[in-house]
């Protein structure tokens, strides 16, 4: 099974998640949105459908795809050790400033 990092590693499926987070949309609005091809956007609307990150329901002759959050969830636990290293980077440099400023 691929995780969700590995998908997310291709841009379009991440600009694909950014249009999906105002709500479902449609493979043409997808298409639009993107400017790919219909074939190119359903083959990465499958890999993330396969990885668990969107889902689809069928509404009259269309499908409508919706993110899901559980393994963003879970990606942004894997995220959190990382966060809080680079929290405590910036939070160095900004009293190394601070320090510089009042000299």
């Amino acid at each position: 099974m691929v995780t969700a990092i590995e998908v997310l590693a291709e841009p379009h499926r991440r600009r694909i998640l950014d249009l999906l987070r105002d709500g479902e949309k449609s493979v043409g609005e997808l298409v639009t949105g993107l400017g790919l091809t219909q074939p190119a956007v359903s083959k990465h609307l499958r890999v993330l459908r396969d990885a668990g990150l969107v889902e689809v329901t069928p509404s009259a002759q269309r499908r409508l795809y919706r993110l899901r959050l559980e393994p963003l969830a879970e990606l942004d636990a894997w995220l959190a050790p990382y966060r809080t290293l680079w929290n405590a980077s910036l939070d160095k440099l900004a009293r190394h400033l601070e320090e510089k400023e009042s000299r």
